[in-house]
């Protein structure tokens, strides 16, 4: 549930679009590989979490041949509008600003909370507050008039409430929430959950409406038979979110 702040339409200009509407040999899924639960590099230097399991399945369903492929969480909309992979499947929640550049399935995750971690609960949450550079949630820590602290990946914002350059970290409740769990008490969840996005979906180039549809249909089956809720609950634990 990630959320990427896009600064312009242009990127929806670039060339590139070679693969736009072709996927007949392979689909390069495309993914940051660094928030987990969502996605992650396992001990093996594979990609792995929620998304590695139910892209392998979508792309079953879907019939699709599919190899993953990992990008950095603020060129990750460029490099799929300019062809360096097919989908976006990076905990990606769907907004206005995206789809004036890209595409998106249905959410395969429902619309979920984000949340504040600091040090205490009383971490005061409009002083500076640390968040992933070009997400939602640094969009909304700006509009709230708290000081904004941008890091490139998520562990870095983390890692600045642990070390004091931050009072508190605001992004996805599912990946806070077992990092909290997690810091024997060095870390306190805050009590001021926020609502953002529309759920989380594929990123596709705006031309691929045929693979787009392939997805749809797959994510529709999931939905259907449960499969996907009981992937969410595998994933994200029996307090999740589903359909």
């Amino acid at each position: 549930m990630k959320k990427l702040i896009l600064s312009t339409a242009a990127l929806a200009l670039t060339a590139g679009m070679a693969l736009a509407g072709s996927h007949a040999t392979t689909v390069r899924m495309g993914t940051e590989g660094a928030y987990p639960p969502y996605n992650f590099i396992n001990d093996n230097g594979e990609v792995d979490g929620f998304e590695r399991e139910l892209g392998d399945e979508l792309c079953k369903r879907a019939e699709l041949t599919c190899e993953w492929v990992t990008n950095e969480w603020d060129s990750i909309i460029p490099n799929l509008v300019s062809g360096n992979y097919d989908t976006i499947i990076a905990g990606m929640s769907i907004t206005d600003e995206r789809e004036e550049v890209i595409d998106f399935t249905q959410n395969y995750i429902p619309p979920a909370s984000s949340a504040y971690v600091g040090l205490s609960a009383d971490a005061d949450i409009t002083g500076v507050i640390a968040a992933q550079t070009a997400t939602i949630q640094a969009g909304y820590v700006a509009e709230t008039g708290a000081t904004l602290l941008e890091f490139a990946t998520p562990d870095e914002t983390v890692a600045a409430v642990r070390n004091g350059e931050a009072d508190a970290v605001f992004a996805d409740k599912d990946f806070l929430a077992p990092i909290a769990a997690e810091s024997g008490g060095e870390l306190v969840m805050l009590d001021a959950d926020v609502q953002l996005g529309g759920g989380v979906g594929l990123g596709l180039r705006e031309s691929d409406t045929e693979l787009k549809a392939k997805f749809d249909t797959a994510i529709t089956s999931m939905k259907a038979d449960g499969t996907l809720n009981t992937m969410i609950l595998k994933w994200f634990g029996a307090d999740a979110a589903t359909y």
